[in-house]
């Protein structure tokens, strides 16, 4: 089973990723953003570092997840869709200009070509005072004083990656909304454990698991 982790800004991807990694024993992609040296300059200055940040980040995860190709079974800290929906955000903010996201999405999309899909897309879904209280609780330096973009973030999020989702035309049942509570904890995490093997099955009936 191939499990990609999707979710906006402190949602706990990292989280629910190792915790998944840990329970069913298969690789983990860990999302290569956070060592990424183009993340404080983008915070600094985005207009001069969208561009470049965002596909040096693309580059990074699909380099990860070129390494992980032929495994059965992986767990994905990020998707390239995910990156996507950053890109469109940007775009929306006027922060990205339309040549940029074209030449961004052109990478994307030969990449995409390169890499097997996930076999599900799992979307964690928490509202904005959450997502804001665990940017404040991890405390990085570089998140501080960026309420408004964050704040955009928040608001467009799951909007922006629908759309992404049908223009890349997705199937519903490889899209698995989590709407959680706290950091995956006791029954909840079996609860989730439980969403995704009854959505994988219904995935296999169909035929819609990624053969490796």
């Amino acid at each position: 089973m191939r499990i990609g982790i999707i979710g906006p800004i402190g949602c706990g991807k990292s989280t629910l990723s190792q915790l998944l990694s840990k329970h069913y024993n298969v690789p983990l992609v860990e999302e290569p953003v956070e060592k990424n040296e183009f993340l404080p300059l983008f915070y600094q200055d985005k207009e001069t570092f969208a561009l470049l940040s965002q596909n040096a980040f693309y580059s990074s995860l699909f380099l990860l997840m070129w390494k992980t190709r032929n495994e059965p079974s992986v767990v994905c800290d990020s998707t390239l869709f995910s990156n996507l929906v950053f890109t469109e955000l940007l775009r929306l903010e006027g922060i990205m200009s339309a040549y940029e996201v074209a030449l961004t999405y052109a990478i994307a999309d030969e990449h995409l070509k390169r890499i097997p899909d996930v076999d599900v897309h799992l979307v964690i879904v928490r509202n904005e005072d959450q997502l804001f209280e665990n940017v404040r609780k991890r405390g990085r330096e570089i998140e501080k004083d960026q309420y408004d973009y964050l704040k955009f973030h928040y608001k467009n999020y799951y909007d922006v990656l629908d759309r992404i989702f049908k223009s890349y035309k997705v199937p519903k049942e490889k899209i698995l909304y989590l709407k959680v509570n706290d950091m995956f904890q006791g029954e909840e995490f079996e609860e989730i454990l439980k969403k995704i093997e009854e959505r994988y099955k219904i995935l296999e009936k169909k035929n819609l698991t990624i053969k490796i």
